[in-house]
C-alpha cells in the first residue's frame, strides 16, 4: 500500500482497499465468467438484475447500466436472440417495451448469481471471525447508503 493511502482517513483507506479487491482481484473472475457464458459484462449485469415474473422497462435497464436507453437495445437484441430475454408490451403504454427473463434466462441468471456469490480467495481465507466482522461492518455501511 502506498504511503499516501496510509495517511488518508480510515474510511478512505478502507474504500481504497475495497476498490483494490473489486478491480484487481474480482474483475478477472468477472471477465472469466463472462467469457465462460459467452456474454459481455453489460449483458451479464442485465441478466443478473432481470426476473421472469417482474418485467421492467428498457429505461430501467439503462438506469442499472448507467447508459443511454439506445445502448440497451443492442444488449437486449443479443440476449433475446439467444432466448434468454423476451420483450413484452407494457399493458399501460404500448410504446414501452418490458423486459423479462425466459426460463432459459432464469437458469443462466441463477448460475451466474451462484458463481458471483462465491467469495474470492482473499476473503474466503480470512478466519471466520474476521469474515463476520467484515460482513457486519459492510452491512452497516450499506444500510446507511
Amino acid at each position: 500500500m502506498s504511503t499516501a493511502a496510509r495517511t488518508q482517513s480510515p474510511a478512505a483507506e478502507a474504500w481504497s482497499l475495497l476498490q483494490t479487491l473489486m478491480f484487481d482481484v474480482q474483475r478477472p473472475r468477472f471477465i472469466t465468467l463472462c467469457s465462460e457464458f459467452d456474454v459481455t459484462p453489460p449483458q451479464l449485469m442485465t441478466l443478473r438484475r432481470l426476473d421472469a415474473d417482474t418485467p421492467v422497462p428498457t429505461s430501467e435497464v439503462a438506469r442499472w447500466l448507467t447508459c443511454d436507453a439506445s445502448n440497451v437495445t443492442g444488449i437486449v437484441d443479443r440476449l433475446e436472440a439467444r432466448g434468454l430475454v423476451e420483450r413484452r408490451p407494457d399493458p399501460g403504454d404500448r410504446r414501452v417495451k418490458m423486459l423479462a427473463l425466459t426460463d432459459e434466462g432464469v437458469a443462466l441468471r441463477d448460475e451466474i448469481v451462484r458463481r458471483l456469490a462465491m467469495p474470492p480467495e482473499p476473503l474466503a481465507a480470512l478466519p471466520r471471525a474476521d469474515q463476520r466482522a467484515l460482513r457486519d461492518i459492510l452491512r452497516l455501511a450499506v444500510d446507511r447508503g
